[in-house]
């Protein structure tokens, strides 16, 4: 499925991210073919159910067997934009839908919202166009609100904590804050729904510190500083020499 948000110009929090590993590591995610695994599709339709569900339905239909003269004719059937989606597959997403309904707060923060929203942005460091898209741009006790789904192994205390860490959620919360702030000079709040991918399919949210976000702004502004002086210089260095010490 191609997303409309590829084609907006400026560098993402994704892309970003590969380069704390090394620049060299950052252009070689850049040029890399996107791989569309069965997990990635599944991830994509889970995401869609729950932020726009009006939208899962126009977009997915459940398959049958396609060997069968009935699949076959399914096959010929779909629109254009419209996908197969196996029942089994089917079946957990309803249930993490409805068990996300059954959480107060996360149906509070998603009970009046806009659903992926789009910003650009221009870097006031580095001046470099930034972009972001938002699950959800909504409003709580009286707060502009960004929130991010997101669906974990675990919400079990310290699990999501460390794949926030990880995956360097603090940066996406500070970078989604500073591009948010820069279309509509509000200073956001953020949080992040988290929800379990196996049952109970169990969902917790996470309201972000001002420490969590002033750690992300730190090193999002590290990792631009990096990646302007790469861009300007067009060069793209892997790991710097280091030294191997005797204990």
């Amino acid at each position: 499925m191609t997303d409309e948000y590829d084609s907006v110009y400026g560098i993402r929090r994704s892309d970003l991210w590969e380069i704390r590993k090394s620049p060299l590591h950052f252009i070689e995610h850049l040029n890399e073919p996107k791989k569309e695994t069965a997990a990635l599709r599944f991830g994509i339709a889970a995401h869609m159910a729950i932020l726009e569900p009006h939208k899962f339905d126009e977009t997915y239909v459940q398959a049958v067997d396609g060997r069968t003269k009935e699949g076959k004719a399914q096959l010929a059937r779909l629109k254009p934009g419209q996908e197969l989606l196996g029942k089994p597959e089917f079946d957990t997403i309803r249930k993490m839908y409805w068990a996300l309904q059954r959480n107060p707060t996360a149906v509070e923060l998603m009970s009046d919202y806009y659903a992926e929203q789009i910003y650009q942005w221009c870097d006031h460091e580095t001046g470099e166009q930034c972009k972001m898209k938002a699950d959800i741009v909504t409003t709580y006790k009286g707060k502009p609100f960004l929130v991010d789904y997101k669906t974990t192994d675990s919400c079990a205390d310290g699990h999501f904590e460390r794949s926030a860490r990880k995956y360097g959620y603090h940066v996406q919360a500070a970078m989604y804050s500073e591009g948010f702030f820069a279309n509509t000079y509000q200073d956001p709040g953020f949080a992040f729904i988290a929800q379990e991918k196996t049952a109970p399919y169990a969902v917790r949210v996470y309201f972000c510190d001002p420490y969590f976000i002033q750690q992300g702004k730190d090193e999002y502004h590290r990792l631009m500083q990096i990646y302007h002086h790469c861009k300007v210089k067009d060069e793209w260095p892997g790991y710097p020499d280091a030294e191997l010490l005797g204990e």
